[in-house]
């Protein structure tokens, strides 16, 4: 009897010991969820048993690492972090940061953006930092200009030069592949550009440089970051393995940034 409470007492700390280092990490589909499937077989064999939540927003997956429904999420970068919890009085924080997603222009009815008509409409996502990421490439495309050209929040009541009297549409990031051909233009995350199937490097009109500060970052709560199983999480992301396979994978379309 007594070598069986053993046997159960053991049985139930390894169970627990294994629960401890569950990570549920809240991403979105491409290339973020890819990416933690590819280095998850990696965790296991440290024993860190990671669960990945794929999100089709930019809002939940931040939420849910706030209320503890999560551990931590990988799908932005700073400046939207920034604006996040400014906006919502959250504290999250940055933990590595892993690549660079070039932001593009998008269009099924132009080839480049001289061709744009006067009046035609231009779609950018509606959250602040990704609007102004929008209308910056804009800017430095020449075809707006901005009071600021430096002001990664600018909006459109910053411009001050639109010769083509464009009509600028702000839209959540999300849908703006699936509405593509019913504006001119739409300037599009890749990670969304990626889902639907169009490639960066071939298909935008314009993209950043390499040189973009919009690294992609893991993210969690104070209270986590330093965890063991995050910390584990976090140099597999930066592991020689990953760096080789985003950069096969994506062929340039996804930057490492480490």
């Amino acid at each position: 009897m007594k070598k069986t409470l053993t046997a159960i007492a053991l049985a139930t700390l390894a169970f627990t010991a294994h629960a401890a280092d569950k990570l549920s990490i809240g991403a979105t589909a491409v290339p973020h969820a890819e990416i933690l499937e590819f280095v998850k077989p990696t965790l296991a064999k440290q024993g860190v048993d990671l669960e990945i939540k794929v999100f089709t927003d930019y809002v939940q997956p931040n939420v849910q690492v706030a209320e503890k429904r999560l551990d931590g999420n990988f799908f932005q970068h700073q400046p939207y972090l920034n604006e996040f919890n400014k906006g919502k009085g959250t504290n999250l924080v940055s933990v590595v940061g892993e690549h660079i997603e070039p932001f593009g222009a998008y269009s099924k009815k132009v080839k480049k953006l001289a061709d744009l008509k006067n009046g035609a409409t231009i779609a950018i996502p509606n959250d602040a930092t990704n609007g102004g990421r929008a209308l910056l490439l804009l800017d430095k495309a020449g075809v707006i200009k901005l009071k600021d050209n430096k002001n990664i929040l600018a909006t459109s009541k910053d411009i001050v030069q639109n010769p083509k009297k464009l009509k600028i549409r702000e839209l959540e990031a999300a849908t703006l592949p699936r509405i593509l051909g019913q504006v001119d233009v739409a300037l599009i995350n890749t990670n969304y550009a990626l889902e639907a199937k169009l490639n960066p490097l071939k298909d935008a009109l314009i993209i950043e440089g390499n040189d973009s500060p919009y690294v992609n970052i893991l993210v969690a709560r104070p209270d986590n970051k330093d965890s063991a199983a995050m910390k584990k999480l976090g140099a597999a992301l930066h592991s020689p393995e990953t760096k080789k396979f985003i950069l096969e994978k994506y062929q340039g379309a996804v930057i490492p940034a480490f």
